[in-house]
């Protein structure tokens, strides 16, 4: 059996599952584009080489071994995106959820199936139809649970809305003993400066009391603001639009002092360096080409 058990984002990581770049399918068409920074590569015709992102996630994956995390990889499933595993499903104390994600990408959950088979199946709980919602959207902080949503009355007509106001209320029923925030966000289908896709687009926390964080992704201020109360403006690391856009938030924690980033991060390495953390600098530049870093291609299973 699967051991899980994850409490918080920056324990320290014993188990994951890193998404594949492996056999990932042609470059898609405009049509089959799912969110807004995909589309400005296919159509500026620097979609992500294969073989490329492969070189990175490898990278990724020497790195997280080395430290003595037990990697799980999905299954190859000719011609299927597989990177972003942290929407499929996603661990919260010692239950495991799957989550419903865009029908687009339904097939992705046979391809890590064979490892949640190995999950005792009491602890594994299935959202109902109603409830959307993917796993970048929720960040688990000790006794909190931070949810990204958007309550916006087109929420059908924008793909890149994708945790629903149902999804919050699934987890506030699931887990009553935990504080759950639920957080509305900014949602463009067009332009990737004016999105964030997930709530760890545009937020994350870091070691044992600091965050990143970019306030232009909230659609409520005072959301925005509930994050200033909990973790203190002096602990928070404000990031820009563009920083936004090339995911500085999207970041990966293997323990409260020690975090993996995209090597072209300069001014975020410099001030995780200054605040005492160890940074794993690696190439993911390509990865970020479809909205998606770090955090997004990982799905732990278990934490200290």
């Amino acid at each position: 059996m699967l051991k899980i058990q994850v409490k918080n984002e920056t324990g320290r990581l014993r188990s994951v599952i890193l998404g594949t770049a492996h056999d990932n399918g042609p470059i898609p068409t405009v049509e089959e584009a799912y969110d807004p920074k995909s589309l400005e590569h296919i159509l500026a015709g620097t979609y992500p080489a294969e073989s490329d992102m492969i070189y990175e996630m490898t990278a990724f994956q020497h790195v997280l071994e080395r430290y003595g995390v037990t990697v799980h990889r999905p299954k190859v499933i000719p011609d299927l995106n597989q990177i972003f595993t942290r929407d499929i499903g996603f661990v919260i104390e010692n239950k495991f959820i799957k989550a419903n994600i865009l029908p687009e990408r339904a097939d992705e959950w046979q391809a890590i199936k064979f490892l949640v088979d190995k999950i005792d199946p009491n602890d594994i709980i299935e959202a109902p139809s109603n409830v959307h919602i993917e796993g970048g959207d929720v960040i688990l902080w000790n006794d909190y649970i931070f949810v990204g949503t958007y309550t916006g009355s087109d929420y059908t007509e924008i793909n890149t809305a994708r945790t629903n106001i149902d999804g919050v209320n699934f987890l506030k029923n699931t887990f009553p003993t935990k504080k759950i925030l639920g957080f509305d966000l900014i949602k463009s289908m067009t332009d990737a400066r004016k999105n964030a896709l997930h709530l760890d687009c545009c937020f994350q926390p870091v070691g044992k009391d600091k965050a990143i964080i970019y306030k232009g992704g909230f659609r409520n201020p005072e959301h925005y603001n509930q994050l200033v109360t909990l973790f203190g403006l002096e602990n928070l690391f404000h990031i820009t639009a563009e920083e936004m856009y090339n995911m500085f938030s999207n970041v990966f924690s293997i323990s409260d002092n020690l975090v993996v980033t995209e090597r072209r991060f300069d001014r975020l390495n410099h001030w995780l360096r200054e605040n005492g953390f160890h940074v794993e600098e690696i190439p993911y530049h390509e990865i970020g080409k479809q909205e998606g870093l770090l955090r997004c291609s990982t799905l732990p299973l278990y934490r200290d």
